[in-house]
């Protein structure tokens, strides 16, 4: 596709001096971001003139609002592809401060002690002794209810402590299984009268994202496959963390991959757990180069995440502010990452690809 350059050079003449304009940038986007904005998004030219300037935008997607969130966002960075993934891999400090209150990377293969430091509030333990399925705090399966339950001596002054314990080794339980059968290993949650199972929650989410099927196809294939196929110029990691982004502190654990491309590298976070909100969510940022522009590369994020607290009298009222807490916490993202990679003393490496 042709490049279409901005204005050429103006110059106001005062004696001798000549002022320069600064460099035009390009007018056009990357063929992967313009068919998106144009077909998806349906963007305004408002909003593609913004994106051009080199200020972030977001936008909510066509979702079933009763059950799911789902927003876009991107921005210019000024800096290597290279150096955010490294920073991406470096999970533990990547996703440090803030709302993350600790961020632990699992071990491959998983070890109980990469648990160590999970923990809940103490309401929310004493809660597991007598909350029945579906009506608990914590976010729970029916079988790990029931073990909490029948396992821990209660009446003991340490049954807080075993409890947590025993939390903790199904952690790793549920990780290990993942790693074995992939998503149909994923958790039921009976929240309501018919079953939840994660794993068709996911499908579902994943199916429908739009053009994920005709532009990353192996990846997607990957994500709902797991662990049956494998994906060419891929690493990924699993890591849990503890965030405090809504009223209570949430338990995730997520499934990272990163796949590197001639022409992209995409970063695809998968949530396989979480202890409050949420069944299953999906995030994916795409780095896109722009030679005509310069250095740097185009930084595109898709969050989709699926919710059962969205539904009956309260969903309702409350789905207008989780909407716009994702569209800020979206913008967020863009402008801290921009800032910090923008900042660091290796932004314009070179763009090497392993």
């Amino acid at each position: 596709m042709g490049r279409v350059l901005s204005a050429a050079l103006a110059a106001l003449l005062l004696g001798a001096v000549q002022i320069r304009t600064p460099r035009p940038v390009a007018a056009e986007l990357p063929e992967p971001l313009e068919t998106y904005l144009t077909r998806v998004l349906q963007a305004t030219p408002r909003e593609r003139q913004q994106l051009i300037r080199g200020t972030p935008i977001t936008k909510l997607l066509e979702t079933n609002e009763a059950q799911e969130v789902a927003v876009f966002g991107a921005t210019w960075i000024a800096a290597s592809m290279d150096a955010y993934v490294e920073q991406v891999k470096d999970i533990e400090n990547f996703e440090r401060g803030g709302g993350f209150k600790d961020t632990t990377r699992i071990s491959d293969p998983p070890r109980l002690e990469d648990f160590a430091s999970m923990t809940l509030p103490s309401d929310e333990i004493s809660d597991l002794r007598r909350c029945r399925v579906g009506d608990c705090i914590v976010k729970l399966g029916a079988p790990q209810l029931r073990r909490l339950q029948t396992e821990i001596d209660w009446r003991q002054p340490t049954a807080k402590t075993d409890a947590m314990a025993l939390f903790r080794r199904m952690a790793l339980e549920y990780v290990v299984g993942y790693r074995e059968g992939g998503n149909a290993r994923l958790a039921v949650y009976r929240d309501s009268d018919r079953p939840t199972f994660v794993a068709n929650e996911l499908r579902s989410m994943v199916e429908r994202l739009p053009m994920f099927e005709t532009a990353l196809p192996d990846l997607q294939r990957y994500l709902l496959d797991y662990p049956a196929v494998s994906l060419d110029g891929a690493t990924d990691f699993l890591y849990w963390q503890e965030t405090r982004f809504g009223l209570r502190p949430t338990i995730r654990i997520n499934h990272l991959v990163i796949q590197h491309s001639a022409d992209r590298t995409v970063v695809a976070s998968k949530m396989l757990y979480a202890s409050h909100y949420f069944w299953t969510a999906l995030e994916l940022r795409v780095l896109l180069p722009d030679p005509p522009r310069g250095p740097g590369f185009w930084f595109a994020m898709v969050s989709r995440a699926r919710s059962d607290g969205l539904t009956g009298f309260v969903g309702r009222i409350i789905r207008g502010r989780v909407r716009s807490e994702a569209k800020k916490g979206t913008l967020a993202v863009l402008v801290a990452t921009k800032a910090r990679l923008e900042k660091a003393p290796e932004k314009m490496s070179p763009q090497v690809r392993p």
